[in-house]
């Protein structure tokens, strides 16, 4: 008895919490159902429901809001970093894994003692340099910026290929396999779960960044906005009276990507990190 009580208030206290952490997320959903504009803290649950709100987000863009031309720019600038993030990390693993080179291990320091500085501490000197090029104000300085250190992220996966044996990479060697061939026919469909794992990664950061791409981008049209810079802009003193069911509608379709990518992924997801967590 004693110990089905434990369990039971156990289960009650993790099922109080999740309630109270569901609470904002619900509160989110039902506002984007609500036929008033501003912010209501009158009632948890609209008075009047409509979906107006979702119309007005994907067919009635105007100056103040373009959610689609946010939603374009941000997966233009996820799916682009997702690819070149990832080659660049899995790249990485590999050549740290796999190949024997002089100052191997001297290059690993480094890259690890260079990852763990803040990346907001070179924020203003990557604004600077990209401004003497040209590309403030633009979708490929954000991708330049998101891609151009990813590869410091490589330790996880060569963590996951440590755990490949060495030995099918020298038999493959000695049957004169190159090492092209080692990684697209052996290395790769031995590492779903975790080159997954990194190209999930890789969409998140983009997607999601608020902070470097405000930074960037300084273009007072709204159809050059990411959808972070927009939604943020919409919680203005002067619109989110009339924009925050608006707002809620964007913040809804921001996660919902996110929520179904990791449901369609979460196996791989898993895997991914637990295996790249332990070597072999």
């Amino acid at each position: 008895m004693k110990k089905t009580s434990k369990i039971v208030a156990r289960h009650i206290f993790l099922a109080l919490l999740a309630f109270i952490w569901l609470i904002p997320i619900i509160w989110l959903v039902v506002t984007t159902f609500s036929a008033e504009k501003g912010i209501n803290t009158n009632h948890f649950f609209p008075e009047h429901w409509t979906l107006a709100n979702y119309h007005q987000l994907f067919f009635e863009p105007d100056s103040a809001a373009n959610f689609p031309a946010w939603f374009k720019n941000s997966m233009i600038i996820g799916v682009c970093c997702c690819i070149i993030s990832s080659l660049f990390v899995i790249m990485t693993a590999y050549a740290f894994s796999f190949l024997r080179f002089k100052g191997r291990k001297q290059l690993m320091s480094f890259s690890l003692i260079l990852g763990m500085f803040p990346g907001v501490l070179s924020m203003i000197a990557i604004y600077f340099v990209l401004k003497l090029i040209g590309l403030t104000d633009s979708l490929l300085g954000l991708i330049v910026v998101y891609s151009g250190a990813s590869g410091l992220g490589y330790l996880i996966l060569k963590g996951f290929f440590d755990t490949i044996p060495v030995s099918l990479h020298e038999a493959a060697k000695l049957e004169g396999a190159s090492e092209a061939t080692i990684f697209s026919r052996i290395v790769v469909p031995l590492s779903k779960p975790m080159i997954v794992y990194t190209v999930i990664n890789s969409f998140l950061n983009p997607w999601m960044d608020f902070v470097m791409a405000r930074l960037m981008i300084k273009s007072k049209d709204p159809s050059q906005w990411t959808m972070a810079i927009g939604l943020f802009n919409l919680l203005q003193r002067a619109l989110i009276n009339q924009y925050f069911a608006y707002f809620c509608c964007g913040g809804l379709m921001v996660a919902l990507p996110i929520a179904i990518l990791f449901i369609v992924m979460q196996k791989f997801y898993v895997e991914g990190v637990t295996g790249g967590a332990v070597k072999g």
